[in-house]
């Protein structure tokens, strides 16, 4: 890996970010780093909320799908409690209904799916024939430079590694008029464990989010390592809706091919594909985002 994360003692393994407490049967507990100032980073509550789900989900089936809804901001100063509905216990699909809840409110709800793997014909879109992650610089180091005590604050998100490809990089599919788009190459900044698939879907909602909801405000400006300028914009994810297609390591490079293709009435709808690197389309995730400008900032 190219920065020598484990030997960072600031930084904590990935791991460590999904981890959750069992209180008693189908109640759990975690605590989640902040993604925007004094609010619970979305993705990580997804993660850690389909955690719970799978807890609940004895061996041989594996989530395929998850639908979620943020409802309130979380405090990354408090801990969270998911409570788990098992809703349906059928032959080869299970369901899983999970609550996050704060202060005796409700900040998140997942609806998550489970079933037994089976043999069916395979298609797929094709991945685009865009670079390999190993040529493109770590916007880290450039956030590191930037802006040292902010990047030192958030040591939740440098347990990851991240490479953006830029728009004029070969083999990008043109840029469709009315879609802006992104493309990024993600994994996990320390290895997983190689038995629990489980653990490799919570990895990957943990990523899923945290460029979603700069691909819907792309008309308006360029994602935060784009950029030198503060946020003009409030973006908040509302919902957040996953599939898993194929098998994969989230600790393994992944491109996520990422399209916006609308906006409107203060909010943006983005959608994105995860590709490994042989081009196995493994997962897709849809986020509507609310998109308003930030008043605060002249």
């Amino acid at each position: 890996m190219d920065r020598d994360l484990p030997g960072d003692d600031s930084v904590a393994p990935f791991i460590d970010l999904l981890r959750i407490e069992e209180l008693d049967e189908n109640l759990f507990r975690g605590q989640c780093h902040a993604g925007a100032p004094m609010r619970a980073f979305g993705g990580q509550v997804a993660a850690q909320a389909l955690t719970a789900a799978g807890r609940t989900i004895g061996g041989g089936r594996l989530v395929h799908s998850l639908h979620s809804y943020f409802l309130r901001p979380g405090d990354p100063q408090r801990p969270i409690v998911y409570q788990v509905d098992r809703v349906r216990e059928g032959s080869s699909y299970a369901t899983r209904r999970v609550t996050a809840v704060q202060r005796g409110e409700v900040i998140f709800t997942l609806s998550a799916s489970f079933k037994r793997p089976e043999e069916s014909p395979a298609r797929q879109r094709t991945m685009p024939p865009v670079p390999g992650p190993e040529d493109l610089p770590d916007p880290f180091l450039a956030w590191e430079r930037a802006d040292p005590e902010d990047y030192a604050k958030s040591t939740g998100f440098r347990a990851l590694e991240m490479r953006f490809l830029p728009a004029d990089a070969p083999g990008m599919p043109p840029e469709v008029p009315g879609v802006p788009q992104q493309f990024v190459w993600l994994r996990t900044g320390t290895p997983l464990p190689d038995d629990d698939p489980l653990l490799q879907v919570c990895a990957l909602t943990y990523l899923s989010d945290l460029t979603l909801a700069s691909t819907a405000a792309l008309h308006l400006q360029p994602h935060r390592f784009g950029r030198q300028e503060p946020s003009r914009l409030i973006l908040a994810s509302l919902d957040h809706a996953m599939w898993f297609h194929r098998p994969f390591r989230a600790d393994e490079w992944l491109l996520f091919a990422q399209r916006s293709p609308s906006a409107s009435d203060g909010r943006g709808l983005a959608h994105g594909e995860f590709y490994n690197r042989e081009g196995l389309l493994v997962a897709s995730a849809v986020q509507e985002v609310l998109v308003r400008e930030n008043r605060d900032v002249r």
